[in-house]
């Protein structure tokens, strides 16, 4: 049976390899590419000008990295504070219009967001908050809250009340109950919602252009003209650096969640 077994899951890794590393061939290929044209199946030369560029401190590139870095993180924080009360209560309340409440919070889903970023704009002029990190920042939450929302009310669809009523039974107060109880148990949606809080938030382009001003670079603010119209072999090089920072960014939420859980399993082993 284990044979068997093997080979299947060998196969169905070597297919998701193939399904995820193979868009990235050509990414690594044109990134240390010189004139590479249709219809040449490989490079007529190699050149690594444009890692050479990326990585230089004149690029931009670092400083670049940090702001989308400070502003997804910084987003997925409050997109946190609002979505773990406002998952608890379209989870475990009925009440008149729940239903347009839903509607408001996951509308960003479904609308494009440049129909959203230009009323934002315009408030943000008379606030004083286009060209600051403040108001893009803001503006990200948009995009980026309805997904913290929904991973956070899967995790409380099944979080049971008794639970919460044993511990106040117990004389747990409402801090209590909600670290000892509701917090653990609301770990893996949040780990879920956060993860696509900042991937949403790197990702954005049109948002941070229009609400940035030019002022606040992010990382795609950097790749975008390249794409469109500059040179193919330093976009490249950008969009591997993105996937980059975005895997080992995801990687080390994952790593910080299998950490807490082995604490927390050590700790009850103790006691």
């Amino acid at each position: 049976m284990r044979s068997p077994r093997r080979l299947l899951n060998s196969i169905l890794f070597l297919l998701l390899f193939i399904v995820i590393g193979l868009p990235f061939v050509p990414l690594i290929l044109s990134s240390v590419s010189f004139g590479w044209q249709w219809p040449n199946v490989l490079p007529d030369s190699f050149s690594f000008r444009a890692w050479e560029y990326v990585l230089a401190d004149s690029s931009g590139t670092w400083s670049a990295v940090g702001t989308s870095l400070l502003v997804a993180f910084i987003v997925t924080a409050v997109n946190l504070l609002l979505a773990v009360p406002a998952a608890n209560a379209l989870v475990r309340n009925s009440f008149r219009g729940k239903w347009l409440m839903e509607a408001i919070i996951f509308a960003p889903i479904v609308i494009p967001p440049f129909v959203a970023v230009m009323g934002i704009h315009l408030t943000f002029l008379r606030l004083g908050l286009t060209e600051t990190i403040l108001g893009v920042v803001l503006a990200h939450i948009s995009p980026t809250l309805p997904y913290m929302v929904r991973a956070i009310m899967i995790s409380y669809n099944t979080l049971s009340v008794d639970w919460e009523n044993q511990a106040r039974m117990l004389g747990a107060g409402p801090i209590s109950r909600f670290v000892h109880v509701v917090l653990p148990h609301l770990l893996p949606g949040i780990a879920a919602g956060a993860s696509l809080s900042i991937l949403i938030s790197l990702s954005q382009y049109l948002i941070t252009f229009i609400i940035g001003s030019g002022q606040v670079v992010t990382l795609p603010i950097l790749l975008f003209p390249f794409i469109s119209g500059g040179d193919p072999a330093i976009a490249s090089a950008f969009s591997l650096l993105y996937a980059g920072i975005a895997v080992l960014t995801l990687l080390g939420m994952d790593l910080a969640l299998k950490k807490y859980y082995q604490n927390k399993k050590a700790a009850t082993a103790k006691g």
